[in-house]
């Protein structure tokens, strides 16, 4: 192991994030009381140009109203890009008048680290003007080919970095990619044509202790092909994808929760390997396969997502404003 070690920033449960268009203020509230883990509150491509205003008055509104932490949801509110003269006010309006009940701000489409950089100096000083006790994170959306081109710099960034996401249709576009196709499998590939950059993010969040999420599959009216893309995101090693339809969310809640038999597997393998340890031994042998040190970081792995998902049980029941 080396001896730089670059430890998780921030464990969130992240299994499922409900995507919700700040112009819809019926959707906010439905989604106060659905199963997902994780909303972001949307003001970017979700909404209309001449929506924007509306749907950050909206936003900030649910954010005062409406207690999320209590029902166990973590918040979260995608702003506009850092290319667009929507974004400072976005920050700056979110931040100013309910920074203190929010939890991070989605930055979309980060192509060098500096953007983060931008966002989190903004966000510093009006938590310092404010007052406030509670720290707002970031998270990165990698949805361009600058970004991905940058992605292990844009890891290593630090400060309020928590997470980095993966736009499935944003990239397809930066790289003129021959599909109209949000996050499916395109016939014309002999696989899965973004495995190689969800594959490439994973490693860059794990090098530098960052959470990884996998972005939106556009066809909600085909369950069977979400599960398969969150199945193949998930052996990649994130651990959450985005829902943009209620449908979704108890899809992606059961891929990314570790089934019981893998849990029970789990704890098997940390106690044989205890036993073999107080024999002097640093392997040991279970239902006939060979298991040793790597076999434990495996299995706490497990531990640590189901213990975290039991954690969040009780808060899940409604809890009133």
């Amino acid at each position: 192991m080396s001896h730089t070690i670059h430890h998780l920033r921030k464990l969130r449960l992240q299994r499922s994030e409900l995507a919700v268009p700040g112009s819809n203020p019926d959707m906010i509230r439905k989604a106060a009381d659905c199963a997902a883990d994780y909303i972001f509150l949307d003001i970017e491509d979700a909404v209309a140009p001449p929506d924007k205003e509306r749907a950050r008055k909206n936003i900030i509104e649910a954010l005062d109203q409406i207690d999320w932490r209590a029902r166990g949801k973590t918040i979260s509110v995608r702003i506009n890009g850092l290319d667009t003269h929507y974004m400072y006010r976005d920050v700056v309006d979110v931040m100013e008048q309910a920074g203190d009940r929010l939890d991070t701000i989605l930055v979309p489409k980060v192509g060098v680290p500096a953007d983060l950089y931008m966002v989190e100096a903004m966000v510093s000083q009006i938590e310092t003007a404010k007052g406030f006790k509670s720290r707002v994170g970031l998270e990165a959306l990698i949805e361009t080919a600058l970004g991905m081109a940058n992605v292990e710099a844009i890891a290593a960034y630090g400060g309020r970095l928590e997470a980095l996401h993966f736009g499935v249709a944003d990239y397809a576009a930066s790289l003129k990619a021959r599909t109209v196709n949000i996050g499916g499998l395109n016939p014309d590939y002999p696989g899965d044509q973004w495995h190689a950059a969800l594959s490439r993010m994973t490693v860059a969040c794990r090098a530098y202790g960052l959470r990884a999420i996998d972005g939106p599959f556009g066809d909600f009216s085909d369950p069977d092909g979400y599960t398969a893309a969150a199945r193949r995101a998930a052996a990649l090693g994130i651990e959450g994808k985005w829902a943009i339809h209620p449908s979704q969310i108890e899809l992606a809640n059961t891929v990314f929760s570790p089934p019981e038999r893998e849990v029970t597997r789990a704890r098997r393998i940390i106690e044989v390997l205890k036993e073999a340890e107080e024999q002097g031994r640093g392997a040991a042998a279970l239902d006939g396969k060979m298991i040793d040190a790597a076999s434990e970081r495996m299995a706490r792995n497990v531990l640590v997502m189901h213990e975290a998902i039991e954690r969040s049980a009780p808060s899940r029941i409604r809890a009133p404003n």
